[in-house]
């Protein structure tokens, strides 16, 4: 039997990981190592200097093996895989994530960073994510079908499945795009000014995005209501 790590960015408590650990177990034995709260936007970052505290928690899914961490979601696959799932895993999960990570937003998505990690570590790693406005429809009808198409297909050295799922209906999606490039379009945040006090300013990101991607990317796919399927590449 497979065993399947499942870690997120969002926290233990998130919805989104509930979701995923049991669909896991349609695949396997399932380990859910999450942190203990929010660490989006926070890449690969890891914990080297200070240690990682691990502890069992309470879940909603049953027969899952679940851990708490005050580490960070690259921390909690490195120790999930490292320490807590006997033998290692064989399959990651990552996600499922509220909010896209596509286009310019991989690079700082700690759901894809957590995933990359596992990729470094030569485990077969799938991210998941959807739209922050909490619609499931689209994810609900397909994530299945794709973990199972996925979950043996070959990726290359320190590759990821990158998958992203559309906010419209079921009525409305076209489908799923298998082969999606990462998108090079324009997407990136800005600044707004929040408030000025003497010589020091403050600014804050405004998430205001550049809905416009070239044909066959994980953006046109996501505009034009396709479930998104990418291969994401840590480094050569």
């Amino acid at each position: 039997m497979r065993k399947i790590l499942v870690a997120n960015d969002d926290g233990i408590d998130s919805e989104g990981i509930a979701r995923l650990a049991k669909l896991a177990k349609k695949f396997g034995e399932v380990w859910v190592v999450a942190p203990a709260r929010q660490f989006s936007a926070m890449s690969h970052s890891a914990t080297f200097w200070e240690p990682v505290d691990v502890w069992p928690v309470d879940f909603p899914v049953e027969g899952v093996h679940a851990y708490c961490t005050s580490g960070t979601p690259s921390d909690c696959v490195s120790v999930g895989l490292n320490c807590v799932v006997p033998g290692g895993p064989d399959v990651v999960f990552c996600g499922i994530n509220a909010g896209y990570n596509i286009a310019s937003d991989i690079q700082y998505s700690a759901t894809v960073g957590a995933a990359l990690e596992a990729a470094n570590h030569r485990i077969h790693t799938i991210a998941f994510s959807e739209s922050h406005i909490g619609n499931h429809e689209i994810t609900d009808k397909y994530i299945e079908e794709i973990a199972t198409k996925l979950i043996d297909m070959p990726l290359g050295k320190n590759e990821i499945w990158n998958v992203n799922f559309p906010d419209c209906s079921v009525e409305e999606c076209k489908g799923i795009k298998y082969d999606c490039i990462v998108s090079q379009d324009d997407f990136c945040v800005g600044y707004d000014l929040v408030s000025k006090d003497g010589d020091k300013i403050s600014y804050k990101v405004n998430f205001e995005r550049h809905w416009s991607g070239s044909e066959g990317t994980d953006l046109a796919a996501i505009i034009g209501n396709y479930v998104s399927v990418s291969k994401v590449k840590n480094y050569s």
